[in-house]
């Protein structure tokens, strides 16, 4: 079987999409099976990840026409008649579903789409991860599934309520994970903040770092993925401040700087939390990066309350940006609101971007001939303590943690030289 994964959206796929490759590649059934697999790990997040998710299903089916195709992932949880009905695919699979072998056998049920909402079933595969195959640094998988229900989001809907993995499953795979060769892991979930509210027994994300990092003197680096402000804790503060193999790097699920706009979003922020937020923070962390996402064009947003995002994103001083236009997403309550014209939303999105890039010319300026260590990924380039690229002069092996003297500054990246 000649075996094909394909990836679209968060961290947690790319974690899960790794897992399939593995789980399906050690399956004794599919190695006799002929042919090429295709699995495409959907995101349904936005309409655009939908549209280009069934985009490349028929580009792939066009220059595969023999091809056994597989969707599987959130936009096939929430939309399997789409799936389901386009003619290139032979498999549609849920999420709960994409992570079992047998799903793939082709004289396997053609549909299989389980309710994520079940509570007698398991969230998680019984499978643990040992590689990433192509990276140098890893995911580490500690929750699946979202506790809060934001107006503008079907997220829940495609990954079900907030599970937690217990401390020993987190351990046992950060063991292969570090004889994999791993210097670096990401804390990944859908909502990582709510890690242990499910299970108080498992402790909170603080806790869990800090056990990690004792137990594991071989994780050199350690990052989180996506962060709720509303959940940052002092002792969370106290990490940052303590661990210095956590990595100073926080990308804040913001969405908006507007009350109002927060509030109709069912957000548990207001703008001035996030801004004492970053102060506490860089004050625990002098060298702390935030990064954020953000929606334009929420429905009702006015073009103050837009200025007010723009304003908030300067005074709490955020240099990583991942702005998106407001997209409708079915079943949602957002969808019920009074809309943003799709052009206004595309042009506030733009408008916001090109702040950002302004915002991060200038803190690279300033940070010119410090020193960062940088683990190196492809072709001389990798990232520095705070998540900002960096181009290495000279060779620098790949897979490697090395100091780096910064030189200067282009398009979002930091070039420099290796301290030998």
């Amino acid at each position: 079987m000649d075996l094909h994964v394909v990836t679209f959206g968060c961290r947690i796929n790319g974690y899960e999409s790794e897992l399939i490759k593995e789980t399906l590649s050690a399956d004794e059934h599919l190695r006799l099976e002929k042919g090429s697999l295709f699995v495409i790990n959907s995101c349904t997040v936005t309409a655009e990840a939908d549209r280009q998710c069934r985009q490349l299903i028929r580009k792939i089916r066009k220059e595969n026409p023999n091809a056994f195709i597989v969707a599987v992932g959130c936009g096939t949880q929430t939309a399997p008649e789409v799936f389901a009905a386009m003619p290139e695919v032979d498999r549609v699979l849920g999420n709960r579903d994409k992570l079992k072998a047998e799903n793939y056998y082709k004289d396997s049920a053609a549909f299989a789409v389980s309710d994520v909402f079940d509570e007698a079933k398991e969230p998680f595969s019984p499978n643990l991860i040992n590689n990433f195959e192509g990276r140098n640094k890893a995911y580490l998988q500690i929750q699946q599934g979202c506790r809060h229900r934001c107006t503008y989001c079907i997220v829940p809907l495609a990954r079900g309520k907030n599970h937690s993995c217990s401390p020993e499953r987190i351990f046992e795979e950060t063991e292969l994970l570090l004889a994999s060769g791993f210097q670096e892991l990401t804390l990944a979930g859908i909502d990582i903040a709510s890690y242990g509210k499910d299970k108080p027994e498992y402790g909170s994300v603080a806790s869990l770092i800090k056990d990690l990092l004792h137990n594991f003197q071989d994780i050199k680096r350690l990052r989180l993925s996506s962060f709720d402000p509303a959940e940052v804790t002092d002792d969370l503060v106290q990490c940052f401040a303590d661990e210095e193999r956590l990595m100073p790097h926080l990308h804040l699920s913001l969405q908006a700087g507007d009350d109002v706009v927060l509030r109709r979003m069912g957000r548990r922020h207001k703008r001035q939390d996030v801004i004492n937020l970053c102060e506490k923070l860089r004050a625990a962390r002098p060298d702390m990066v935030f990064g954020a996402d953000i929606i334009t064009g929420f429905p009702t947003e006015t073009e103050d309350m837009f200025a007010n995002t723009c304003n908030l994103v300067k005074e709490a001083g955020i240099h990583l940006l991942h702005v998106f236009p407001y997209s409708v997403r079915k079943d949602t309550p957002a969808a019920k609101m009074p809309q943003v014209p799709v052009p206004i939303r595309k042009e506030r999105a733009k408008t916001l971007r090109q702040i950002g890039d302004d915002l991060l010319i200038s803190f690279l300026s300033s940070t010119i001939g410090q020193i960062k260590t940088v683990l190196m990924e492809k072709n001389n380039t990798g990232r520095c303590e705070n998540y900002i690229p960096v181009r290495v002069n000279g060779v620098a092996e790949e897979g490697k943690i090395v100091k780096v003297k910064i030189t200067g500054a282009e398009n979002g990246c930091y070039s420099g030289d290796k301290i030998e």
